[in-house]
């Protein structure tokens, strides 16, 4: 088999019984940004990154801007006018050069794009040595839309982040509400990749205060989450409040688990995957994204859920 994948990825594939197919998606990876993408960047004002910080722990957060904010220099080049909030747990990561993982998502109209490369401080932003550029299709995005570019920004005084080892109560009920979050990954050399997971409401389910679990959804054939998982269980996951701007940062480790067979959601999700989630880090960052977008429209290739009552710890 050919194509640009790692020896996790290769292994996840052939678990999946997907090579073939994962050889065709391959060719769809590049290390170049085509014309195409770059006039798609020039409009984004929301890029989700993920990448490990000193410890090792690997995070995801959300970086905004005005459109213009993300520009493409050259086709291997990405240039990102933002830099994470002081108290966010990547910032002090990208004040040194380090692999990012990196997606433009455009909800609004469903697409996505998603890049890798080695970041570097630039002024008060990023320039990206990119590696890996990869065109996403727009199954499992909900459909929302930003509100106007020049909305009030968050009010001084916004209450300060919250960290701890472990989701409070408020904490477990938002994410069992939640239909996106993204999570970021890394193969065993550090080098990140982020991606976009959504689904109805209570497709991602919360087992305890320590522990997630969410379905693992039919894709590209690429398995470039679950390849990374299977040589570096270390995984960050970032969950959006749309409604308040607010961001929940989860840091811990993952596993997938191969063959759930009747195992609540892994059924209906068509796969038979699972993938386990144990939160070792937790950091809830008030006014990351710009509040009050619009309600969602779900994806029309969400599959069910399994109902309230069915779920439970396992």
């Amino acid at each position: 088999m050919t194509g640009p994948y790692h020896r996790g990825e290769h292994e996840a594939q052939r678990r999946a019984g997907l090579r073939e197919e994962a050889e065709v998606s391959g060719r769809a990876i590049r290390d170049t940004v085509p014309p195409v993408a770059a006039s798609f960047l020039t409009q984004q004002r929301l890029l989700v990154v993920g990448a490990a910080d000193d410890r090792g722990d690997v995070w995801a957060t959300v970086l905004t801007g005005p459109a213009g904010f993300l520009r493409a220099p050259d086709e291997h080049r990405l240039s990102i006018a933002a830099r994470p909030a002081p108290e966010d747990p990547l910032a002090a990561a990208l004040e040194r050069p380090v692999h990012l993982g990196m997606l433009a998502i455009e909800a609004a109209t469903r697409r996505r794009m998603r890049m890798n490369g080695t970041a570097r401080p630039q002024g008060d932003g990023l320039l990206v040595d990119l590696d890996q550029v990869v065109a996403n299709c727009p199954k499992y995005i909900q459909k929302r839309t930003p509100p106007e570019a020049d909305a009030a920004p968050p009010q001084a005084g916004t209450p300060q982040a919250r960290r701890s080892d472990r989701l409070d109560d408020g904490q477990q009920r938002f994410l069992t509400g939640a239909d996106t979050f993204f999570i970021a990954t890394a193969d065993e050399h550090g080098r990140a990749d982020a991606s976009h997971r959504g689904g109805n409401p209570g497709f991602l389910q919360v087992l305890s205060p320590t522990r997630l679990r969410w379905p693992d959804y039919t894709g590209n054939a690429m398995f470039l989450t679950l390849g990374n998982l299977l040589v570096n269980p270390r995984a960050g996951l970032v969950v959006p409040d749309y409604a308040t701007g607010t961001t929940l940062h989860l840091t811990g480790t993952a596993q997938t688990v191969w063959d759930a067979g009747e195992t609540e959601g892994a059924a209906l999700a068509g796969t038979g995957r699972l993938v386990e989630f144990t939160v070792t880090g937790v950091a809830e960052l008030p006014g990351t994204l710009p509040a009050g977008w619009s309600p969602p429209a779900a994806s029309r290739f969400n599959p069910p859920v399994p109902a309230a009552g069915a779920r439970g710890a396992a």
